[in-house]
């Protein structure tokens, strides 16, 4: 049946009653209507107006709606459950753990170990025929295995772990875990009845965090005319880095104290393949309020893929400089003429703006982050203390004054103080300063550039420091800013000496006796011998079972677990060393196994540092000097 004007006529009056069987009149041409049928005419389309067309539509049958619902969810249901290639128990290899079949023993014939790794690595599902295996750290492991004669509850025993249990599906029995961590698992078929089955081994490969490397230079000129920088970097990951990162850009626009900081981030995107990322952001000068006498340090923050923690990474540090129009002054002098340290001269206020920021944060950190946020603020205290100290002669200048005997100078006779007696000597093969253990030094350093009342005012700041240093340290910022003001204000009194002078002169070495030159006479000298200290190890049980396997006797194994899973993060594999104990433990006789765990041994115990030899013996001429030197023979 055909949908034409008589159908629709037709199905407008069955649908609609209140057009009183009249809908033929809306077709009717304009001329040709009567009076009365116009009238009726307006009288339907006013009525017809106010309904909706959906209305026309004829109803649905509900055994039709019932049979494709039905349809519908067959279909879902078929799609769900179809089987895909490669799913599914998948074929199985034969087993190699190479045991010999026994009466009523069950073994292992066929094995499959199937390895899926995270999403986030792209990395596609694969099927091992070794129970041996390498796989990303969170990757789902999952074990198929098959048994003569049928074992009734076969596992998998984890070493230094809780065993796995098989499920059976079909004639073959799976079991499946999530891979934290590498470990050592033997197949227990026959629940301990038979032989001892070898271990397998399963690495978890960790991700790595991405790596991030500045591209463009670490300082750089603003050149006449620019007014755009593009730092360039390039991020770096095993699995890929995220497409999008921030900038972190830190501003310092001033001179000396007269410094503000201002600090942003800003995203960024990257170009490039997932695995090796270009980020390269155009920075506009006007944007960023950017001038002359300022310092522009950027900074890249990447994440990677990894979910659902990724890692965020920090690079390193650019900086765009913007040299003042200022020249420094120069004249004629016999020196070299230098600004006084801009770059030290002006972090001392960055101290104390941290420190009101973390009083403000006070209420929404805890007691423990709050210490630990002041210990980090009092740590660049530290460091900006040590190198104003510098310029103070490097002799424990800055130093609290001590409310002892222990505050007295020591002289050595040559007209002048060296503050506290030298501390004691670490030991032989202790990092140490040579200089001031054996030698003596003059006042030849960066404090002869400052003239004394710029020295006083210096060592004034320095000692406040030390109170602002000692207060943050303790989590105590409020009795810390008094000391950092002060401090500030000292600083600010030494900038006013425009410049400094740094002499060309070489060091005064004292004078040479020459009769006593080529004598061998050593009266006055004092004995230079360091003692030597024992070295502390906590190799203890790792030495002794290397003695024991040296000889006869037998290694405390136990002992040396532990001590393997005490020291795991710095062995160089500890899983190789766990192997080679599990195996001793299970045949105590063998004596090639005795030898591969002394030699494991031998390299994860830590090296001794190196000890003094005896001076060699010397040769015939060598002989003779030393004799014709003590007078004993020409």
């Amino acid at each position: 049946m055909g949908h034409d004007r008589a159908w629709l006529i037709r199905r407008l009056d069955a649908a609609r009653p209140d057009l009183e069987d009249s809908s033929a009149l809306l077709f009717l041409p304009p001329a040709t209507p009567t009076p009365l049928q116009a009238l009726q005419r307006a009288r339907i389309v006013d009525r017809l107006d106010r309904g909706s067309p959906h209305e026309l539509a004829a109803p649905w049958s509900r055994g039709w709606l019932i049979a494709l619902s039905c349809a519908a969810v067959l279909i879902v249901v078929a799609v769900v459950l179809w089987p895909r290639p490669g799913e599914g128990l998948p074929p199985l290899a034969p087993s190699q753990e190479g045991i010999a079949a026994a009466p009523g023993l069950p073994r292992l014939i066929a094995q499959n170990l199937r390895i899926l790794p995270p999403a986030y690595t792209a990395l596609p599902k694969r099927d091992s025929a070794r129970l041996d295996a390498q796989a990303p750290l969170g990757s789902r492991l999952e074990w198929t295995l098959r048994f003569d004669p049928a074992a009734e509850a076969p596992r998998l025993l984890l070493v230094d772990g809780k065993p796995v249990t098989l499920h059976r599906d079909g004639d073959s029995w799976v079991a499946g875990m999530t891979l934290d961590r590498s470990f050592l698992y033997r197949v227990d078929a026959a629940a301990g009845r038979g032989p001892t089955p070898p271990l397998h081994r399963i690495d978890a490969l960790p991700d790595n965090p991405p790596q991030v490397k500045a591209l463009s230079p670490a300082l750089t000129l603003v050149k006449p005319g620019q007014r755009i920088w593009t730092p360039a970097f390039a991020a770096t990951d095993d699995y890929g880095v995220a497409a999008s990162a921030r900038l972190r850009v830190t501003l310092a626009i001033g001179e000396g104290e007269n410094v503000t900081f201002s600090e942003r981030e800003i995203p960024v995107s990257g170009t490039g393949a997932a695995r090796d990322r270009r980020f390269a952001p155009g920075l506009d000068f006007a944007r960023f309020g950017f001038a002359a006498g300022g310092d522009m340090v950027v900074q890249l923050i990447v994440r990677d893929n990894r979910s659902p923690a990724p890692q965020e990474v920090r690079g390193p540090s650019v900086i765009l400089r913007w040299p003042s129009a200022r020249a420094p002054e120069s004249s004629g002098l016999e020196g070299m003429v230098n600004t006084t340290l801009p770059a030290y001269f002006r972090s001392q206020r960055q101290i104390i703006i941290d420190a009101e920021a973390l009083l403000k944060r006070k209420g929404s950190l805890s007691a423990d982050r709050y210490l630990v946020n002041s210990g980090t603020i009092g740590n660049d205290q530290q460091i900006l203390r040590g190198r104003y100290s510098q310029f103070l002669g490097g002799e424990e200048e800055g130093e609290p004054t001590l409310p002892t005997a222990d505050a007295q100078g020591h002289s050595n006779g040559d007209g002048h103080d060296h503050g506290p007696p030298a501390k004691a000597s670490a030991g032989f093969g202790a990092p140490e300063d040579v200089l001031a253990e054996f030698g003596h030094p003059h006042d030849e350093s960066p404090a002869s550039s400052l003239d004394p009342e710029t020295r006083a005012t210096l060592k004034k700041a320095v000692d406040e420091m030390w109170g602002s240093e000692r207060e943050l340290k303790q989590g105590r910022p409020d009795l810390a800013l008094p000391y950092a003001n002060r401090a500030l204000r000292f600083i600010k009194k030494v900038q006013q000496a425009t410049r400094v002078f740094l002499s060309k002169v070489g060091p005064e070495l004292p004078p040479i006796d020459p009769t006593r030159r080529m004598t061998g006479e050593r009266d006055g000298i004092a004995s230079r011998t360091l003692p030597l200290a024992s070295v502390k190890s906590s190799d203890g049980p790792a030495a002794s079972a290397w003695r024991a396997l040296e000889g006869s006797a037998a290694p405390d194994l136990t002992a040396l677990g532990n001590w393997v899973r005490a020291n795991e993060g710095r062995l160089p594999d500890p899983l190789a060393l766990t192997a080679a104990i599990d195996t001793l433990r299970q045949t105590p006789r063998c004596a090639a196994c005795r030898a591969r765990l002394q030699s494991l041994l031998w390299t994860a115990m830590e090296r001794p540092m190196g000890q003094a030899l005896p001076r060699r013996r010397p040769d015939d001429m060598g002989a003779r000097y030393l004799q014709m030197i003590q007078g004993g023979g020409s």
